[in-house]
């Protein structure tokens, strides 16, 4: 257990749990608010986030970024996070054994943040944070409670640059999430 994010970001280089550390320029742990209600999770840094050493700083966080705005919800109101800190090659998903090299890390965040919401951008997250048995498209838009937090499964932000009908179901989705920490 770490006391601080700046003791798990000292903790984390060097790191060398996965071949992922082969080919990064930076380790991306994470940014914003420490003390956030609200926490995003991804999957992992892409090409932008890989250069920058922070995390959706690309297209897909610009349009996060968009639809945050939208909604009136401060960046800085938030932490974000992704289930790997090094981006996998040609930005696919991160492999079973690398997302758990990471996982105590992340865990390490959760607990230093303590949000009460967590929105799980995409499937790779969602699986990797609540199970297998979870599905995007089946679960995206409602309510799952485990341990004191409230997760809203959405749409990661690179797959509504793919299908514009999806950015649809993703603002839906954060105006739950807008709503939900209103209650709270």
């Amino acid at each position: 257990m770490y006391n601080s994010i700046e003791e798990l970001e000292k903790s984390i280089q060097g790191c060398k749990k996965c071949k992922l550390c082969n080919n990064r320029t930076n380790i991306v742990v994470g940014s914003g608010n420490v003390n956030a209600k609200i926490m995003f999770i991804g999957e992992g840094p892409g090409a932008d986030e890989d250069i920058q050493g922070k995390p959706f700083v690309g297209k897909a966080g610009k349009l996060m970024d968009m639809a945050l705005q939208g909604l009136d919800i401060k960046r800085e109101e938030l932490y974000i996070a992704n289930i790997v800190k090094c981006r996998p090659p040609s930005n696919r998903n991160p492999e079973a054994d690398e997302a758990e090299a990471c996982m105590e890390y992340l865990r390490n965040q959760v607990l230093i943040v303590k949000p009460k919401i967590i929105v799980l951008l995409g499937s790779v997250a969602l699986k990797n944070i609540l199970g297998n048995e979870y599905n995007i498209t089946a679960s995206r838009g409602k309510w799952i409670e485990k341990n004191g937090i409230w997760y809203m499964p959405t749409f990661h932000p690179a797959a509504l640059l793919r299908d514009d009908a999806k950015k649809i179901y993703f603002w839906q989705d954060l105006k739950l999430v807008k709503e939900k920490i209103m209650e709270l």
